[in-house]
């Protein structure tokens, strides 16, 4: 029970911390008709950000361990960034309203916003 309460934590805020990020910063756009449409579209966009991140980062962080070292973590922003981009084209893809304009600096300070927003509201949310 614990594991689903986290999972629906996790999902949650960062369906918050997407819909956030698409008022706050220019380029990131939902384009949706109802209240509906757009929950359930921040929703699935949360799943599949989480989906691209569990299954890409660890192979991006080894194979990319060197470049990790030598800019001190800093090529972490670009990683995330591409993500992010790579979320939205498969946003697209599946045919949900959802959109960034570009790498630079849509892609990367939605994943940054995104992030920090998702750790602030997990860790408020996760109190026992």
């Amino acid at each position: 029970m614990d594991f689903l309460k986290g999972l629906l934590i996790r999902v949650g805020s960062t369906a918050v911390a997407f819909w956030l990020a698409t008022l706050l910063i220019p380029g990131i756009s939902l384009d949706s008709d109802s209240a509906t449409e757009t929950v359930i579209t921040l929703v699935l966009v949360a799943v599949i950000f989480g989906v691209v991140n569990a299954a890409l980062q660890p192979i991006i962080k080894t194979v990319g361990c060197g470049f990790y070292l030598l800019t001190l973590g800093l090529i972490a922003l670009v990683v995330n960034g591409l993500l992010f981009l790579l979320t939205s084209w498969i946003a697209g893809e599946a045919g949900l309203p959802f959109h960034v304009d570009g790498f630079w600096p849509e892609a990367v300070l939605g994943a940054l916003f995104v992030g920090i927003v998702t750790w602030i509201l997990g860790a408020v949310l996760d109190r026992d």
